[in-house]
């Protein structure tokens, strides 16, 4: 006798019961349970209000099943569904990148919030899935962008992100840090470079398990790639240009003291949604 299939309401319940008992860290169960839901059934969230009674297929239910098992062994949503949101886009993402996090769109707002949307020159460095640099470009139109990556699939996942969000006024290229940009100039350089330190317990929880080590830890306690970005931007920066940086919560004052040791002024942290230090920017003044 086939087993009788669930409702999208008893399907959830189910779900979220199953991951709450799971050790997911910060992770909502409830939330997960939805998003993956509504992969299987390939509708919007509204869909699940809409419809608590509808029955799953039976290839629904089955595919809904093993995506919760495997969430329940910790693989992140975003490696589930293949995808995941930032700002105001859809972002494909893959095991070599960074899943995009919602406090990485403060940086977005503080760099938005520097320049009006007159066309100026932007380079995001180390873009990952392109989510900084597409948020910018979304939002800018007049502004150009140039994202860099050292890793050519990354480079390839991050075209078609923008190609996938209908983006054009971007170039995306494969560059250590600045090794590829000799000659050209910025009025802003923004972002999220690794910064944390290889020892850090972080490294064992939640997502952070299943994202490459590469995107993620930095030498001399998290700071290497900080410094050396900070240490490098002023050739590539024009006078008044600004560098916005993502940081660890606790690297704050360092990221400040490097910032000004290399010139920069109005040297500034702000905070992220739970109120800690996350971006720290300068102005870039050039002696005359």
């Amino acid at each position: 006798m086939k087993a009788e299939l669930p409702a999208l309401s008893s399907a959830l319940s189910w779900a979220r019961l199953v991951l709450q008992q799971s050790d997911l860290g910060d992770a909502d169960p409830l939330v997960d349970s939805k998003v993956l839901l509504c992969h299987c059934l390939q509708q919007p969230l509204v869909y699940l209000h809409t419809w608590p009674d509808r029955l799953l297929s039976q290839q629904q239910w089955q595919t809904y099943q093993q995506l919760i098992e495997q969430r329940q062994q910790g693989i992140p949503v975003a490696h589930l569904t293949k995808e995941r949101g930032f700002w105001n886009l859809s972002l494909a993402v893959s095991d070599k990148t960074l899943i995009p996090r919602s406090d990485t769109e403060v940086l977005v707002e503080q760099a938005l919030s520097l320049f009006d949307a007159s066309p100026i020159e932007v380079l995001d460095l180390g873009t990952g899935t392109g989510a900084i640099a597409l948020a910018l470009a979304s939002e800018r139109p007049q502004w150009q962008l140039t994202a860099t990556d050292f890793d050519a699939e990354v480079v390839a996942l991050a075209q078609s992100n923008a190609n996938r969000n209908h983006i054009s006024n971007i170039h995306i290229l494969q560059s250590d840090w600045f090794a590829g940009l000799a000659g050209k100039s910025f009025s802003m350089i923004v972002s999220n470079p690794p910064y944390i330190e290889s020892d850090s317990p972080f490294l064992q929880q939640g997502d952070v398990r299943f994202e490459p080590l590469s995107a993620l830890v930095a030498e001399q306690q998290g700071m290497a790639d900080l410094e050396h970005i900070i240490a490098h931007a002023g050739k590539y920066l024009l006078d008044s240009g600004w560098l916005v940086l993502e940081h660890g919560f606790e690297q704050g004052q360092k990221v400040r003291h490097a910032l000004q040791h290399h010139g920069f002024a109005e040297v500034t942290s702000i905070r992220d949604y739970a109120g800690l230090e996350r971006v720290s920017f300068g102005k870039l003044l050039k002696k005359k």
